[in-house]
């Protein structure tokens, strides 16, 4: 699966907090099982994790396990 590369714009901001993304040490996430749409810009993973919580995605994914 190829996807294209771009350097975001220099006041693109944080999709969780809002900073800037330059002013930090900018991380950039694609969904693509949803087509690989619009990537979002976090301004470092703190902010990549608390969005990742706050929006419960691995919720019911291949963390969990049961011995049966």
């Amino acid at each position: 699966m190829a996807t294209t590369v771009e350097i975001p714009d220099t006041d693109e901001t944080c999709a969780y907090c809002g900073s800037h993304i330059f002013d930090h040490d900018p991380i950039c996430v694609r969904d693509c099982t949803a087509d690989c749409g619009s990537p979002l810009h976090f301004c470092n993973y703190a902010c990549l994790s608390a969005y990742i919580t706050e929006n419960e995605l691995t919720y019911g994914d291949a963390c969990e396990w049961s011995p049966e």
